[in-house]
């Protein structure tokens, strides 16, 4: 063996070692290791789908209010701690929503559906003598304006007073503390309401919470009364920003967590039965030529699986189907090698010779065969993402992309330094156990 073939047998099994360490959860609490992330499909979550109502925004500004309606999401989702969710715009005016992990549909639809827009509603009687809650109206540069958490600096936060109440802070913007100046002298020792859509904000009694206006509000305000849940989710929205738009849901769907762990399960036993038939076949058929490349399918399959977790991959049960098609292209490369080393032997060749000329013949033929598959993988994850908006697309093209790429590293460099291995033994000189065409002419 060569010091050249020596070094790289180090590299790949340093290679092996660092994929194994990556997937195998050693010690997780102690390097804050997590599992491959799995999507909504295999996971579990809620699927849904929202159009977006434009019949109220300026003619050419369609694409440009979707894509703000899309940020805010981004931005709420984000805020919950929902792990690698799926937000796309589909066609002109629909929006895709998957949050894996999510199992409560409704309340989805109210972290994604919620305006998060306060309003602040004064109390007046009609000439009935009804009582009834009125938008807290001022006047700005000569025009009527309500006030609302759109005069809110984006940064409220939930704390405790002195006596262990707790407090939403929030602060207003110029134009907020103008419309407070006007607004609350005219309804001094009056209840000032705090509405979130037509609805009063509640208090943990389950009571509006209805401040009585002592003094002008300064430009730090608190809305007191709130359970912690319920002021940290609030706190949350209005952080988050206002949807542009009004959304529609229209379609909805949650998948079982139990469900994604039953496709998990047939995908490994599917996968597994595979990979050995595979391998018994390359045994059988290549003698120690396939035990090889057996070997080296293990570390294909080892590293690829370290690189979804590492890049991170998003595994969806289409991305497992891309991750098993190339399972069946790894071998590929090798059964073309092994054919043309085949040929060599019947030249009179000696192993070397066969396994460089082997190698180097059919190199071509897997170049060109996998560059356009590489070609197919960039147009689906391109159509993926754009024109059919399509997780399921993007994730198999991912996953094959990487499963292509890491099979040709496997074929041409691991399987080649493998059979390097015995250029010189005693076992180099029983070709047969090379090929099981030896001796046929």
């Amino acid at each position: 063996m060569t010091r050249k073939n020596s070094l790289v047998v180090i590299v790949i099994l340093a290679l092996f070692a660092f994929a194994l360490w990556v997937i195998l959860p050693i010690d997780s609490e102690r390097f804050g290791r997590e599992g491959i992330q799995l999507g909504l499909d295999l996971q579990g979550g809620v699927h849904m789908v929202y159009k977006a109502d434009l019949s109220e925004v300026e003619a050419g500004k369609e694409t440009e209010a979707i894509n703000g309606a899309i940020a805010v999401i981004e931005r709420r989702v984000d805020v919950f701690g929902v792990t690698e969710p799926v937000i796309q715009r589909q066609g002109k005016d629909r929006i895709l929503v998957e949050l894996p992990g999510v199992s409560e549909a409704e309340k989805a639809k109210r972290l994604i559906g919620q305006t998060a827009l306060l309003e602040f509603r004064e109390r007046v009687t009609d000439e009935n003598g009804e009582t009834k809650w009125v938008p807290a109206t001022g006047v700005i540069n000569g025009q009527e304006k309500v006030l609302n958490s759109n005069y809110f600096t984006e940064d409220t936060y939930v704390d405790r007073d002195r006596m262990g109440r707790i407090i939403l802070y929030f602060e207003w913007t110029e134009e907020g503390k103008k419309l407070c100046e006007q607004i609350t002298p005219r309804i001094l020792n009056q209840p000032l309401g705090i509405f979130l859509g037509d609805e009063p904000i509640r208090g943990e009694d389950d009571e509006p919470i209805t401040p009585i206006v002592k003094d002008a509000l300064e430009r730090c305000s608190v809305i007191e009364g709130l359970s912690l849940n319920d002021a940290s989710e609030l706190s949350k929205l209005l952080n988050a920003g206002r949807i542009p738009i009004p959304l529609i849901p229209i379609y909805e769907q949650t998948v079982s967590p139990i469900l994604g762990a039953d496709f998990i399960d047939m995908s490994l036993k599917a996968g597994v039965i595979g990979i050995i038939i595979v391998m018994l076949f390359m045994i059988i058929y290549y003698r120690l030529s396939g035990v090889l490349a057996s070997l080296a399918l293990v570390f294909y399959g080892t590293l690829v699986l370290a690189l979804f977790k590492l890049i991170p991959v998003t595994l969806t049960l289409a991305g497992l189907g891309g991750f098993v098609l190339s399972i069946g292209m790894a071998v590929d490369a090798n059964v073309l090698i092994f054919e043309r080393m085949k040929e060599e032997f019947r030249t009179g060749r000696t192993l070397g010779a066969t396994i460089e000329a082997g190698f180097n013949r059919a190199w071509t033929a897997i170049r060109d065969s996998n560059v356009t598959t590489f070609i197919v993988c960039v147009i689906l994850y391109w159509l993926g993402s754009s024109i059919v908006a399509s997780a399921p697309v993007m994730g198999f093209a991912l996953t094959l992309f990487i499963g292509v790429a890491v099979s040709m590293f496997t074929a041409i460099v691991v399987t080649r330094t493998l059979l390097r291995l015995f250029v010189g033994t005693r076992l180099a000189r029983r070709a047969s156990l090379f090929s099981p065409y030896i001796g046929k002419k």
